[in-house]
């Protein structure tokens, strides 16, 4: 187990086997020292943990533990490429997708969710840069969506 994975395991988390595509895509592409996830929506054993729009249906606390579980399938996706999350140098650039109510504004407060997840469980290595964006609808009325990329410390 990795000390990525103990330090998870601290934070009464898991790290769960990678989600399963739902189109023609891969979780995670690998090129060189970088790993390049898809978008990771908030599934828990292939269910989607909730539904509809951020701001309408679900609320800022909820949204935001749901990027938690996005970042968290997220690094499942790393490791399916990398073989091993000790292995990240750093993470380099988060981008979170909000499925937003027209007045909701706060999408970065949203998508801290994952960025907090990432740097508990990598510490510094876990700060990055990061786009957070109000969108109208994700796939399966998902409210959260995260893809990542990271650098590995060698190929």
């Amino acid at each position: 187990m990795s000390a990525v994975e103990k330090r998870l395991g601290e934070l009464g988390l898991a790290l769960p086997e990678v989600a399963a595509p739902v189109a023609a895509y891969v979780p995670a592409v690998r090129t060189g020292r970088y790993v390049y996830t898809a978008g990771q929506v908030p599934l828990v054993e292939g269910r989607l943990l909730a539904a509809g729009k951020v701001g309408a249906e679900i609320g800022l606390e909820q949204a935001k533990e749901l990027a938690a579980t996005c970042a968290l399938n997220a690094l499942a996706a790393v490791k399916s490429v990398a073989g091993d999350l000790d292995r990240v140098a750093r993470v380099v650039k988060v981008v979170g997708f909000v499925a937003s109510d027209p007045g909701f504004t706060g999408q970065p407060e949203v998508i801290n969710g994952a960025s907090e997840l990432l740097v508990a469980a990598l510490g510094e290595k876990g700060q990055h840069a990061r786009s957070a964006v109000g969108v109208a609808v994700l796939p399966r009325d998902a409210p959260v969506e995260v893809e990542i990329q990271v650098e590995l410390d060698h190929e």
